[in-house]
């Protein structure tokens, strides 16, 4: 029950909704690149993407100064949710890097 609450609750913002879907439809993206992509500032964004991770839909991976976050492997709850998620048809911002490897 406690895991079902967690994912519905990371779920239960818009914005998160989206973070989600661009990473779905983007793959492996770079922190600053979803702060430069949504327009907001890297506090609310890390928030937001420990949120999802916290939830179990996200993994993050560190390169150097830059953490990447991609999704796990989704099964159960997370999957029919993301799923549904698609479905949705979400407009969202165009990929802008802004990380240099």
């Amino acid at each position: 029950m406690e895991d079902f609450l967690r994912v519905v609750s990371a779920l239960n913002d818009e914005t998160r909704v989206k973070i989600l879907a661009f990473i779905d439809l983007h793959g492996r993206v770079c922190v600053c690149d979803i702060e430069n992509s949504f327009g907001m500032i890297q506090s609310r964004v890390s928030r937001h993407l420990k949120i999802l991770k916290d939830a179990g839909f996200l993994q993050v991976e560190r390169e150097g100064r830059w953490a990447y976050f991609s999704l796990y492997v989704l099964d159960g709850v997370r999957a029919d949710m993301l799923e549904n998620i698609r479905k949705l048809h979400i407009k969202l911002p165009e990929l802008t890097h802004k990380c240099k490897v």
